[in-house]
């Protein structure tokens, strides 16, 4: 069983994923955390995100042990992410670990911006998250205040609206809902009420 699911960011669907996962029984792969390894990898490096070459190199020596670095979490290692997503070779050496993660029985949760579309196109269960932008950047700006940054709304707003930019105008491999994927706004819904509907959703299309 393969569950994809998509959408921008602060959308909601990692913590989905990860719910629904646990809900199920499943493994659960939070696949921006691969190009957000891949740019802390490139940086401490030394070099430029957009130096190819080493961002290829990363790309290929990934350690998925090193995911649960808490440097990987933040809004910066989100943009410096979506900026080595626009390499195709950088996209290309990740979708061997990403196919190989979906496979795992029982079955597994997959989140992004590019699964359904390409890396499981052929998923059982594929759902698009998303919410407004603002709505999105005041998801983030809590996150921010409860952790004790100071940065100013309207910046955040900003940075979602050209990460979206970013990710949904790259020429390899765009955030987009797949054709056949269910679309779930989580703009007024609460983390339960949205969980709560992505499980009927998933009920819905592989039954009880």
């Amino acid at each position: 069983m393969i569950i994809a699911i998509d959408g921008p960011a602060a959308s909601g669907k990692g913590t989905l994923a990860k719910r629904v996962a646990e809900h199920f029984g499943y493994a659960c792969l939070d696949t921006g955390l691969l190009y957000r390894a891949v740019a802390r990898d490139v940086a401490r490096q030394g070099f430029r995100l957009e130096d190819i070459w080493a961002a290829i190199a990363a790309a290929r020596g990934l350690d998925p042990a090193s995911f649960d670095d808490p440097a990987l979490r933040g809004t910066a290692a989100g943009d410096a992410a979506s900026i080595v997503a626009r390499i195709p070779v950088v996209r290309a050496a990740l979708l061997t670990y990403q196919r190989d993660f979906a496979r795992r029985p029982p079955g597994a949760v997959l989140d992004g911006r590019d699964i359904g579309t390409i890396v499981c196109p052929d998923a059982d269960v594929k759902i698009f998250v998303t919410a407004t932008p603002e709505i999105r950047a005041k998801r983030r700006f809590t996150e921010f205040e409860a952790r004790g940054d100071t940065v100013a709304y309207e910046t955040v707003l900003a940075d979602i609206l050209v990460r979206d930019a970013r990710d949904s105008g790259r020429p390899n491999a765009p955030m987009a809902q797949a054709a056949d994927a269910m679309l779930l706004d989580t703009s007024n819904l609460s983390i339960e009420a949205a969980f709560d509907a992505v499980v009927g959703l998933i009920k819905r299309k592989i039954g009880p």
